[in-house]
């Protein structure tokens, strides 16, 4: 008898949770019918449309919002934002860019998705101004948070100028990079792109349009960098810029051992003042594992076997990605900066590959992936991506318990692996972006597609990686987080958690703002 009244009263709360969400939902749904007429005009509930909302690059999550809004100016979304925050029950906000997050960071729930890409038609050709003249010590872009990184590239380049730091992938809004940190090669010299980044304009939580800056709101302004959306939707970034190049040397360095490919990887971003001429510019890695197919398109064709060959002799090779930059003015010593570099490397000897191209070839040389990936149906699939930052005191056990241990182990395609080093002292601890407490730490990226058929394979092997860290006591960071419980966020955010849930208190309190990151929601 007291079994069956257990059992009755869990089926009681189990359905009085499920009316209390459904009121919820109904709630919503009704308030945002009852908005005002400036904001219900620019409110879509196409099934198709929605339907392209609820998925993202990511294809792994799917959440349903109720409505897209398309905002005509920055103040629209300051309107949402009041609206929402007048209700008994307010509604969730996700602002969405580019989507290329990859576990519904950008989605919300029977909330409403801002399509950010829509305030560029407002701004009439101008979301991007490059300020240079006599009265500009140093140069810089004011740039609007919907804007992607390929039209900055383009805009500062018809100036002679360039941002300084990048993403890997320029097909992303600016909004999106800065409000994760933004890495790439060049990190380790001039830090994240948020490291770079003057003053931001932005709409908080509260529906306050706001600029601010390291003087000026400076608590918001550090908030919002590396804030995953959680304070404020970016509506502009002013953006440091330097002389852009005009050409690249582009090498790769091919390594049999991890700790000679480490060790020189760490030697070569030890050069990282920002006026080194003999300095690398950009510093990555890789790993090329004996699974098939090899991508050898970097390669001449008469040095593609006898790489197949190393690589099936090791299991695994790694390779130094290093680049040089150089223009008019400097191109006559750049093959002897190149040869000062590589002096004393420990690559395997006649294992290295050199070419020349634009700096805007290099930059943009995933987009060439990407529309084959396209041509072959492959873009639009699963993405079980994990990117984490380990400490570089851990990185060989990682190598033997991880690259060694799990992935040669087991019949999955490691897809595109990526290890490189940055420098701490690059970043601001100020900002909401954790990173582990050691001075020079690793980017791991493990970037694999997959169909649908193979996807729980995937992201039981990624979990596995995640529990041998936690085992080992290696203290990773998540990039790009997937965290699931509050528990998680805290220690994933460790000493910064007080200041991070301070700061959405203070800029988000009824938590509208980005729920598809799972921190408050």
């Amino acid at each position: 008898m007291a079994s069956y009244c257990r059992i009755s009263k869990a089926l009681i709360m189990l359905w009085v949770t499920f009316i209390v969400l459904i009121t919820k939902a109904q709630s919503q749904t009704w308030s945002l019918l009852q908005a005002p007429k400036e904001l219900t005009l620019k409110l879509i509930r196409d099934p198709v449309i929605l339907s392209q909302a609820s998925i993202d690059y990511g294809h792994i999550v799917h959440d349903n919002p109720f409505a897209i809004f398309s905002p005509s100016s920055v103040s629209d979304i300051s309107n949402l934002i009041n609206f929402s925050n007048s209700l008994t029950i307010p509604f969730t906000i996700a602002p969405r860019g580019q989507a290329h997050s990859v576990h519904g960071q950008a989605m919300t729930n029977d909330g409403v998705v801002v399509n950010m890409t829509d305030l560029n038609g407002f701004r009439n050709g101008s979301g991007i101004i490059v300020v240079s003249d006599d009265t500009t010590i140093d140069p810089y872009a004011d740039v609007g948070g919907e804007q992607i990184w390929i039209d900055v590239l383009h805009a500062t380049l018809e100036r002679g100028l360039t941002p300084l730091s990048w993403t890997d992938y320029l097909f992303l809004s600016v909004g999106g990079t800065l409000s994760n940190a933004g890495i790439s090669g060049q990190t380790f010299r001039f830090g994240p792109q948020i490291s770079n980044v003057h003053e931001l304009d932005l709409v908080t939580g509260k529906g306050e349009i706001v600029t601010c800056s390291r003087v000026k709101q400076s608590e918001l302004f550090y908030g919002v960098l590396g804030g995953l959306g959680q304070f404020g939707i970016i509506t502009r970034a002013r953006i440091a810029l330097g002389p852009a190049p005009t050409r690249v040397k582009w090498l790769r360095l091919l390594y049999n051992e991890f700790s000679a490919f480490s060790g020189d990887q760490e030697h070569l971003i030890s050069f990282n003042g920002r006026n080194e001429t003999n300095a690398a510019d950009y510093v990555e890695g890789f790993l090329l594992l004996n699974q098939p197919p090899l991508d050898l398109s970097f390669y001449p064709q008469p040095d593609q076997p006898r790489i197949t060959s190393l690589v099936t002799q090791y299991g695994i090779i790694y390779i130094i990605e290093l680049v040089k930059y150089y223009n008019n003015t400097t191109q006559a010593h750049v093959d002897e900066d190149v040869k000062l570099l590589v002096e004393g490397l420990k690559f395997v000897p006649t294992f290295m590959f050199e070419k020349d191209v634009s700096y805007e070839e290099f930059l943009n040389r995933v987009h060439t992936d990407e529309l084959f990936l396209r041509s072959q149906g492959l873009w639009d699939v699963p993405h079980p991506w994990l990117n984490l930052f380990v400490p570089r005191s851990r990185i060989s056990d990682f190598d033997q318990g991880v690259f060694k241990g799990i992935i040669l182990q087991q019949n999955i395609p490691a897809g595109l692996v990526i290890i490189y080093p940055i420098n701490r002292t690059k970043w601001d601890d100020n900002m909401s972006a954790v990173t582990p407490h050691e001075d020079v730490f690793y980017v791991l990226s493990f970037l694999r597609s997959t169909g649908f058929d193979q996807l729980e394979e995937f992201k039981v092997q990624n979990q596995q990686i995640l529990q041998f860290c936690v085992n080992a006591g290696i203290g990773i960071k998540q990039y790009l987080p997937q965290n699931k419980t509050r528990q998680e966020w805290k220690e994933h955010f460790g000493p910064k958690w007080n200041f991070f849930k301070e700061r959405k208190a203070q800029f988000d309190p009824n938590r509208i703002l980005s729920p598809g990151q799972g921190i408050f929601n």
